[in-house]
């Protein structure tokens, strides 16, 4: 039997953030500058799963100042972590040995990464949330949010969180603690891409009714420490091509920064067909090319990580607004995908929701919906950037990363000379299609891919990854990868598509064990999670539910 809940404190706010990523501290801040100025107080609290402020962060990351700007326009005087400059972009098309450069072909002027910064995104919302406490914000790191609290009319009035000490069983454990119910007029979600409470909100309030479906790739990143003779401060490169095949988007980035740092990433767009593929296994094999690993090689690996990326753009973003909360950044889905760049929207997005919660709050009477938001959004930099790009997405789905890119090339540069208007479809946008789970077909139309053993020096086993990426879980907790069906993953998923949880999970969390003996069945290994998301995106049953872990449990991440 499990324990009967306790009858947990509660805490009230103006509003409450769930996230401290960029959306969610950039929200914070505006916030409190935004009331001094209006003079009025305003009560804020971030709530942040993570052990520490950053520890989930991870991002390429190219940043594009202009959403930081808006909220700092001092950002460099006040010692912002964004040193290196952008010097060189490459772009280049990659063959099994051979690259060629195609650095040369035009693109729209937006696609350039001239002005822009390399570094980590994790220390950036680390100095972010120190912004934040100067101005008066509560921050509360290790605060894993794992229920929407409802009003008697169904709007939201906060989240529970902060509950720990639950065993396995379900039972209550002697260092249980109940959680708080943190109340707010207003509850912002940032929770990043596909986050759990987002979810159902999104699913209660119908907020992606007229939206098309949500799109996502896999973004797969090391930091690694290279020879200084072979560091290039602020170059930018991305390849496409090799080693995925012609169906199956994606590509890798390589940014050089500080202290002799590259972070080196690959990008698998999760609509792809194969069930044997393996986006880890993908990077892994990809680092081996010459020009790849001739950066590499004499460097050291120091940090791991993974995460989910929105793909879905202009036509996937949902309703933004609902009685008692909104969803900022990418909890909404404010990448551009062409540019691989989300974090700019995210901030700007924050700021617009940050600006309508004040005028509302400073009318007395705040409305329980922040329509404002949702309006401000409509007129905003971030809607008008997504629509240029709205089609770029489904034409590479659709032909191919090697027409598909050529293609795409000529929509961009027609809808950045034409206002808007695509060559293609005129005014109008192209749909998605299927969703990514729904993309995956049956194992039988494949071969097993065989992946090369990694060396040790270049490529690496998920286990090793998993240990730099510091991750770890109290053990004594329910399981937070929830199967609907406990019997799909063995009579459906292994039967028609061999497993592919084995495959497209980055860090090792699914198995099937047993299958020598003619028992096989799914063991889900929940302590080596890096809370990717990847399971609830890609599952073909849709039978995996991602759900948070107890707070300060997942990665750690460093200069990420």
């Amino acid at each position: 039997m499990v324990d009967m809940p306790v009858e947990r404190e509660a805490m009230e706010y103006d509003v409450v953030i769930v996230g401290g990523g960029p959306a969610g501290l950039s929200a914070a801040i505006r916030l409190k500058q935004q009331a001094s100025k209006a003079g009025i107080e305003v009560t804020v609290a971030v709530l942040e799963k993570g052990s520490e402020i950053g520890a989930h962060i991870l991002s390429g990351a190219v940043f594009d100042t202009s959403g930081l700007s808006k909220l700092f326009p001092n950002w460099k005087d006040l010692g912002a972590p964004l040193d290196t400059k952008v010097s060189e972009d490459k772009f280049i098309y990659l063959g099994p040995q051979g690259a060629l450069d195609i650095s040369w072909l035009p693109m729209p002027g937006y696609m350039s990464n001239h002005g822009c910064y390399v570094g980590s995104l994790g220390n950036l919302t680390r100095w972010l949330a120190e912004q934040a406490e100067a101005l008066g914000v509560e921050v509360y790191p290790g605060m894993a949010c794992s229920e929407v609290l409802y009003d008697d009319e169904g709007g939201v009035k906060g989240v529970v969180a902060g509950v720990a000490g639950i065993g396995r069983d379900g039972h209550h454990k002697p260092d249980y603690v109940p959680g708080m119910d943190l109340l707010a007029k207003y509850t912002f979600f940032a929770e990043g891409a596909r986050g759990s409470l987002s979810q159902q909100v999104i699913r209660k309030f119908d907020l992606d009714a007229q939206a098309d479906v949500q799109k996502y790739g896999l973004g797969i990143k090391e930091l690694w420490k290279v020879q200084l003779s072979k560091f290039k401060p602020g170059l930018v490169q991305h390849t496409l091509g090799w080693p995925l095949d012609e169906k199956t988007g994606g590509g890798s980035f390589m940014y050089h920064f500080g202290d002799h740092y590259v972070s080196i990433g690959f990008v698998v767009h999760l609509n792809y067909q194969n069930p044997y593929l393996s986006p880890y296994d993908e990077f892994q094999r990809f680092k081996h090319h010459p020009i790849i690993a001739e950066v590499l090689e004499g460097g050291q690996r120091v940090a791991y990580g993974a995460r989910a990326i929105n793909e879905g753009g202009y036509q996937s973003v949902p309703k933004l607004v609902f009685p008692g909360g909104a969803l900022i950044g990418c909890s909404a889905g404010f990448v551009n995908v062409p540019r691989i760049k989300g974090s700019h929207n995210a901030i700007k997005s924050g700021i617009l929701a940050a600006d309508a919660a004040v005028k509302a709050l400073a009318s007395g009477a705040p409305a329980r919906t922040l329509d404002g938001y949702q309006t401000a959004y409509d007129h905003s930099d971030i809607k008008r950037e997504l629509k240029l790009v709205r089609n770029v997405k489904p034409i590479l789905s659709r032909l191919g990363t090697t027409l598909g890119t050529i293609v795409g090339g000529v929509e961009m540069f027609a809808t950045s000379l034409l206002g808007g208007f695509s060559l293609f479809t005129g005014a109008g946008t192209l749909k998605h299609g299927k969703s990514d789970a729904q993309s995956i077909k049956p194992a039988a139309e494949f071969k097993p891919i065989k992946y090369p053993k990694p060396d040790g020096v270049l490529s690496f086993d998920k286990l090793s990854s998993v240990f730099i990426s510091s991750t770890n879980h109290e053990e004594d907790q329910p399981v937070h990868l929830v199967l609907k069906d406990p019997h799909i993953p063995i009579d459906i998923n292994l039967a028609k598509y061999a497993e592919p949880a084995q495959r497209y999970c980055p860090a090792g969390v699914y198995e099937i064990v047993g299958q020598d003996v003619g028992k096989p069945r799914l063991q889900i290994n929940a302590q080596n999670c890096v809370h990717c998301k990847t399971c609830d995106i890609k599952d073909p049953t849709g039978n995996i539910v991602w759900t948070t872990p107890e707070g300060a449990g997942g990665p750690n991440y460093p200069n990420m």
